[in-house]
């Protein structure tokens, strides 16, 4: 939950508070709802309604301590903001989200990596500048905050960015974590033609991570997906950054179990003559369940880990 974060694409994790409400497929497997009812005095609540808990005043100077680090170091140090809640979830208190935009503006040598599946929220939660306030309103954005939305599919790509791109912002990302189905993203990488209902930007999406879902639990990630997000990427010019293959990945030389994966994410399963019958009807893919240490992060031979700038 604090420095040097585990997770790839970050360099620390920074929660101001924990508990969220599940809202979409990608959530059916949360791990920080898993580690709530393991410690569930230490957490907040996952249940719809439920009362999020505020982190120790002592743990929210942690960032304050990483920025001065990166100032003397003279490199900016990403932090993704929250990843045991959801900064723009309806049911934190306003109160906390103004005390994390003082958090934010008061460190401007870290690049606060906010991330939600709640982009409709964004617009009306942004800073505004007041006589209270110790900070200026969000205006184009502020230089140190990148705004990102999860689209682990593709009604959920079509409903989110959309919501993202209408808020200006240094830099937008996505994401597509788990990965649960293909995703075609061009509409919303090539800005040649402007978008209904939203403002033209040079540039929509600044940066695309993607992913496979881990855990007991794990749902497999058909290879052309992430494939075809790495091309969509490359063709856009957009930063690619591939995170992990999860707990399944198409290495069939390791030791786990094997099962036919469906273009449209069905898994097939069973004895050697069903599955047999299955690819034939289909063209799957053969997945192996090994474990996200040993799945890795090779896609065709190599690691994609591209930051924007």
């Amino acid at each position: 939950m604090a420095e040097n974060s585990g997770i790839e694409w970050t360099d620390h994790t920074f929660n101001p508070w924990s508990g969220c409400t599940k809202v979409s497929p990608a959530c059916d497997n949360c791990y920080a709802e898993a580690l709530a009812k393991r410690s569930p005095r230490t957490f907040g609540s996952w249940q719809p309604g439920g009362a999020r808990k505020r982190t120790s005043d002592a743990y929210w100077k942690q960032p304050l301590s990483w920025d001065r680090k990166a100032c003397l170091a003279g490199k900016p140090t990403r932090v993704f903001c929250a990843s045991m809640a959801d900064v723009f979830d309806n049911q934190v208190p306003d109160e906390w989200r103004r005390n994390l935009w003082r958090l934010i503006w008061c460190t401007p040598n870290l690049r606060w990596l906010l991330l939600t599946k709640r982009p409709q929220n964004i617009a009306r939660m942004l800073p505004n500048e007041d006589s209270t306030t110790p900070y200026p309103s969000w205006g184009d954005g502020w230089p140190n905050v990148w705004l990102g939305a999860t689209v682990e599919n593709q009604a959920e790509a079509d409903r989110r960015i959309l919501h993202l791109l209408r808020v200006p912002a240094k830099l937008r990302f996505l994401s597509c974590e788990p990965l649960l189905g293909p995703l075609n993203l061009a509409p919303y990488l090539d800005m040649g033609e402007p978008l209904a209902g939203s403002r033209r930007f040079a540039r929509a999406l600044h940066w695309v991570i993607a992913g496979g879902e881990s855990g007991p639990k794990a749902r497999p990630m058909h290879p052309n997906w992430v494939r075809s997000l790495r091309d969509q990427c490359q063709a856009a010019g957009v930063p690619f950054f591939f995170k992990q293959w999860g707990g399944w990945c198409p290495d069939e030389t390791l030791p786990g179990r094997l099962a036919w994966l469906s273009p449209d994410g069905t898994l097939v399963s069973g004895g050697i003559a069903e599955v047999h019958q299955a690819a034939c009807a289909k063209p799957c893919r053969l997945m192996n369940q090994v474990g996200k240490r040993a799945a890795g992060a090779l896609l065709d031979g190599r690691e994609w880990r591209e930051v924007p700038r």
